[in-house]
């Protein structure tokens, strides 16, 4: 096969994360946005030691277990990626790449649970990081996800189906009142503008909700107007904070240089499971808030009866796993790189009257060499990358009875999980959860013994 030349292929099998694989002359061809099934036409555009990796050009031969999106713009919007699936479509093809991971890291002998839904399959995501731009390059303000395939271009998601009404009423209230006043948006290769994002956080069960409006210092703009008509917006929640981002850096991540409360209190509470959390603008909680309360409960349900021990809590974020299961601990040590989620974790444990709970500021590689206690169980909930292997050395040199890993990303899962059992670990249960649904990603929660 020669670069960018195009080829006819058939769709045989997904791979981690949802892509289709193809074999061409007996070479394995990797090409996104396919499914079992298709036929396609796919020009090469890199050669891998893994692979060649093709770009979808057209469809062929399509299948027949597709259906209609909810959403009107699924094809251009970079968010969800499957919602012509139906659901029960999405979670076959989940399990099955997560399952051929393991098995080609041969990793076997365990008690497979399945997968478990999300308890909402529409309108389930507490956060949303929306981004000021232009659909055509010096076209009318957008607001929304980066197109597909599109590096610079932004399309305006007022219709989107992964949030409720309220975040689709308070994008349009600011799309708008933008548009009025002919702000420029942020050009990353220039670094010229002013608008940069909008973020909004609702907590499920409380209803409150956190509006961020993220600018650069570009422009001096007076913000009270549309603080005040976000304030008179009718919500079926409440809005609780409005907030200005000022974020002067070259990068295209929200961050913060500095923060203004324009209204109200620049955080959010939530509950799950009986507990109360209060989330930061830029804390770390899981998007999903009904997914993790079904979440946290296999793990605190993995964990059992531990009330005689000391459980840490690693890559802790601001502590929410290590808190719900502290009623059945002795107690909940946690550690987390980022102070402020170390901060809110222990004003969190505050909140909850968990006095059996200590979070730790740090990188775990260095902090848990200092560790005085020595754990029972390790639950370990790490970044997308895994466990850091001085970091894993250490945690398996506590020689614990019992570990819980929580994996966002099954392909570094596996990774660890091998270095795991070669130390005397048996894996003894693996469940999915669906937190992530119309979108390839999935959580993973292993039961790990000591043999």
């Amino acid at each position: 096969m020669q670069r960018r030349k195009e080829y006819e292929f058939n769709i045989e099998k997904l791979e981690f994360p949802a892509q289709g694989i193809a074999f061409y002359e007996g070479e394995k061809v990797l090409i996104k946005n396919t499914l079992p099934g298709q036929k396609v036409i796919a020009k090469v555009s890199k050669k891998k030691k893994l692979g060649v990796e093709a770009k979808l050009v057209k469809i062929l031969e399509d299948v027949d277990y597709k259906i209609k999106p909810k959403c009107s713009i699924t094809d251009l919007c970079g968010g969800c990626s499957h919602q012509f699936l139906p659901y029960e479509k999405q979670l076959e093809f989940k399990k099955l790449q997560v399952l051929k991971l393991f098995e080609e890291a041969e990793i076997k002998d365990f008690e497979f649970l399945g997968i478990e839904k999300s308890p909402e399959v529409f309108e389930y995501r507490n956060k949303m990081e929306f981004t000021f731009g232009d659909f055509r390059k010096d076209g009318e303000l957008t607001l929304g996800m980066h197109t597909k395939g599109r590096s610079f271009s932004i399309v305006t998601v007022d219709d989107c189906r992964i949030v409720d009404v309220d975040f689709r009423e308070i994008l349009k209230l600011v799309l708008n009142y933008f548009i009025e006043q002919k702000l420029p948006h942020y050009k990353v290769m220039e670094r010229t503008g002013y608008l940069r994002n909008l973020v909004i956080r609702k907590a499920k069960n409380t209803g409150e909700i956190l509006v961020n409006i993220v600018t650069t210092t570009k422009i001096d703009f007076d913000l009270s107007e549309i603080t005040n008509k976000l304030k008179e917006l009718k919500c079926d929640g409440i809005i609780t904070g409005i907030i200005h981002t000022i974020n002067d850096s070259l990068s295209d991540t929200v961050q913060a240089d500095k923060i203004e409360t324009l209204y109200g209190r620049n955080y959010i509470m939530e509950t799950l499971l009986g507990l109360k959390f209060k989330i930061n603008p830029f804390a770390f909680f899981q998007t999903n808030s009904k997914g993790a309360e079904k979440l946290y409960s296999i793990v605190r349900d993995f964990l059992g009866d531990s009330e005689s021990k000391v459980v840490f809590d690693l890559y802790c974020g601001t502590g929410t796993i290590g808190q719900i299961v502290a009623s059945k601990a002795k107690k909940v040590l946690g550690i987390e790189l980022v102070e402020e989620a170390v901060t809110a974790a222990n004003e969190n444990a505050k909140i909850n009257g968990l006095d059996n709970c200590e979070f730790i500021a740090g990188d775990i590689a260095k902090v848990i060499k200092e560790v005085k206690d020595k754990p029972d169980s390790i639950i370990l909930d790490p970044p997308r990358a895994g466990v850091h292997p001085t970091a894993l050395d250490y945690v398996l040199k506590f020689d614990a009875r019992h570990i819980i890993y929580v994996s966002c990303n099954p392909k570094s899962l596996v990774v660890d999980l091998k270095e795991i059992t070669s130390r005397g670990y048996k894996i003894n249960k693996v469940v999915l959860m669906d937190m992530f649904p119309h979108t390839p990603h999935v959580e993973t929660i292993v039961d790990i013994v000591k043999e």
